[in-house]
């Protein structure tokens, strides 16, 4: 066999289902084959033509699979082997990665940093949305899947619990901490749970759909507020006695959640941004106290490599977390272009989908 098929980008409000050549095996990379996979809000700003990628790309970021073929200069892994790959794919010998920033890998570059550059899987190479994926640099990527986990169980690992987590990590949030997260879709309620793995005390989520509100409680908010039912930055002050929050996590990427999460911070908090942003962002000079008032705003693509993937399946192994819940859609790939529609218009009541062969 040498096709198969794949979820590619053709134009704007466009990605459809076509053949597509089995991808050669280098000597670094392996090639696995997907059993189960699933769709990013990433994919529908590129299906909108609001993220830019080259025509014919195949979609996706988010493996999960057995190793189909190995380069010949891969070792500690085996075919058959059950695996995940992060949505960030580092080179691991990069400046940037040897300095802990796999996200902003630059193999290859002069100065070996680069915007984004550990993103590759539906971003500069082919993704995970079809029947194989090719794995490159697969020793640093390759996470072996623990005995007992099931495909959805570990789903949500190679980017939504990763991307989630980061934004509680790189808000530093600490044990007592007051912290609240903007939007409650997939990558929210991570946020909101990594928030809780870390110590954070008080978590306020902000949301308006009744279901994800309830999902939120249970991945450990305090307080939801209904951004519907009043201005929230009252409602998060009020809840503050007027203190404002230590950590504030952006899960959106809309100028009113940022600017939201700007005007709840106390002097010297921190605003950890997970959005992506489609347009330029104003700062309102009021919530930044002309400059002065000691806030961090830290923005975050979540870091990948093997080593992330273990870590974010113990956690799922030891039952710290379960995320399946929120996957709340199957469809098998043939059916993408259907699962497209339902994602990107919110339908159903949907948070992710799993895609299976």
């Amino acid at each position: 066999m040498t096709m198969m098929k794949a979820a590619v980008f053709v134009e704007p409000n466009r990605i459809v289902l076509e053949d597509k050549i089995i991808p050669d095996v280098g000597p670094l990379d392996a090639l696995i084959r997907i059993t189960t996979t699933t769709i990013c809000g990433t994919d529908v700003h590129i299906l909108k033509g609001e993220y830019p990628v080259q025509r014919g790309l195949t979609i996706g970021h988010e493996p999960v699979g057995v190793i189909e073929k190995l380069g010949s200069a891969v070792a500690g892994y085996t075919e058959g082997q059950r695996v995940i790959a992060g949505a960030i794919t580092p080179s691991g010998h990069s400046n940037a990665c040897l300095c802990g920033c796999h996200s902003q890998d630059g193999a290859g570059t002069r100065h070996g940093f680069k915007p984004m550059g550990g993103w590759r899987f539906g971003n500069t190479i082919d993704g995970a949305q079809a029947e194989y994926l090719l794995v490159p640099d697969a020793m640093t990527n390759l996470a072996p899947i623990p005995d007992g986990l099931t495909d959805e169980q570990v789903l949500m690992c190679p980017d939504i619990m990763s991307t989630g987590f980061s934004g509680a990590e790189s808000g530093t949030v600490k044990i007592g901490d007051t912290v609240a997260v903007f939007a409650q879709g997939p990558i929210g309620l991570c946020a909101t749970a990594g928030a809780k793995l870390m110590g954070a005390t008080t978590i306020i989520a902000v949301e308006s759909v009744p279901a994800r509100m309830e999902i939120s409680r249970k991945m450990g908010a305090d307080h939801v507020v209904d951004f519907t039912k009043g201005d929230v930055v009252e409602q998060i002050m009020a809840l503050t006695d007027g203190r404002g929050v230590d950590v504030a996590i952006e899960a959106l990427g809309r100028q009113e959640t940022f600017e939201g999460a700007l005007r709840i911070l106390r002097p010297g908090g921190t605003l950890a941004s997970l959005g992506v942003y489609s347009s330029d962002l104003v700062i309102p000079l009021g919530a930044f106290a002309a400059g002065l008032g000691d806030h961090k705003i830290v923005t975050t693509l979540c870091p990948g490599g093997k080593e992330r993937m273990r870590r974010l399946m113990s956690v799922i192994a030891s039952s710290r977390l379960d995320t399946r819940p929120l996957v709340t859609h199957r469809y098998k790939l043939e059916d993408i272009e259907e699962a497209y529609y339902l994602f990107a218009n919110q339908r159903d009541g949907v948070l992710k989908v799993a895609i299976t062969p």
